[in-house]
C-alpha cells in the first residue's frame, strides 16, 4: 500500500463540478492499494501517515505530525500509484488491487485514520469516480509512504 501524501495549507476534491471533499491545514493523501495488501497494511499506514512529522514547529523544524497540530486530511483514492512504467510508454496497472479489494481497504485505511485523528478531520473523495483534485501544497512538502511489506518487496 502506498500514500503520497502532500502538506496542505488547503485541498478540495470535486465530482461533477460538486464539492465532495474540503480540508483547511493538514494533508492531502493519494492512497494507492496494491494487489497483494492486506488489511495490516491499511491500520499500518494509517498510523504512518498520522504521526509523519512533517509540520514546522517553533523553531521551523519539521517535528509536529498532523495530528500534533490537529490537522486535517482528505484521502483521495489513487490505483495509479500502482503503474509499472518498466516497459513501453503506456503505465501498466496489473500490480494494483481489484476494484473491490482497493475499496475494502481504502475503507479499512480511512476508518483507522479516523479512530486516530477523529471523524470530523477526515474527508474523503469518491472511490472509483472521475475526481478533479485542487490543493495549494505548503512547502512544498511530498512524502511517499509505503506499508512494510512494500519495502520488503
Amino acid at each position: 500500500m502506498k500514500a503520497l501524501i502532500q502538506r496542505v495549507s488547503r485541498a478540495r476534491v470535486q465530482v461533477d463540478q460538486k464539492t465532495v471533499g474540503e480540508i483547511s491545514r493538514g494533508l492531502l493523501i493519494l492512497l494507492g492499494v496494491g494487489a497483494n495488501d492486506m488489511e495490516i497494511d491499511a491500520e499500518y499506514l494509517a498510523a504512518r501517515c498520522a504521526n509523519l512529522r512533517i509540520f514546522n514547529d517553533e523553531q521551523g523544524k519539521m517535528n509536529l505530525s498532523v495530528l500534533d497540530i490537529k490537522g486535517q486530511a482528505l484521502v483521495v483514492s489513487q490505483f495509479t500509484l500502482h503503474a509499472d512504467t518498466r516497459k513501453g510508454n503506456r503505465p501498466s496497472y496489473t500490480r494494483a488491487a481489484e476494484p473491490e479489494k482497493a475499496k475494502r481497504l481504502y475503507d479499512s485505511f480511512t476508518r483507522h485514520l479516523r479512530a486516530i485523528l477523529g471523524s470530523d478531520n477526515i474527508r474523503t473523495g469518491v472511490f472509483g469516480a472521475m475526481m478533479d483534485v485542487e490543493l495549494v501544497n505548503q512547502g512544498p512538502v511530498t512524502v511517499l509512504v509505503q506499508s512494510k511489506r512494500e519495502y520488503e518487496k
